[in-house]
């Protein structure tokens, strides 16, 4: 189910489904058409997209007009980020032993 990347409430849409630019989140009224909710974000890319054709967004957070954007599948939200680098964090100490 999709989530809000801002506060993490799952949202009453289904992944792939076209959202209105000036569609909101029902929890916390950001923005849904936005970047950081887009299944092609990656901040780890160039153009923070997978999407090579996409244009340079500068504000991630705020509604845009991109027409690639597709909501991403994903739950957790705000704390995901968070959460996947301390998971990365906890198998390298695992793997090389711990923090020196």
């Amino acid at each position: 189910m999709p989530s809000c990347w801002s506060c993490g409430a799952e949202l009453p849409y289904r992944p792939l489904t076209p959202i209105p630019r000036s569609a909101e989140c029902p929890s916390c009224g950001g923005d849904l058409h936005a970047c950081r909710n887009c299944r092609h974000h990656d901040p780890a890319v160039n153009n923070q997209c997978r999407e090579p054709n996409a244009e340079w967004i500068s504000d991630r957070e705020r509604a845009n007009f991109c027409e690639l954007f597709q909501l991403a599948d994903r739950s957790g939200g705000a704390g995901d980020a968070k959460d996947r680098a301390a998971e990365a964090r906890k198998k390298l100490d695992d793997l090389f032993g711990g923090p020196r």
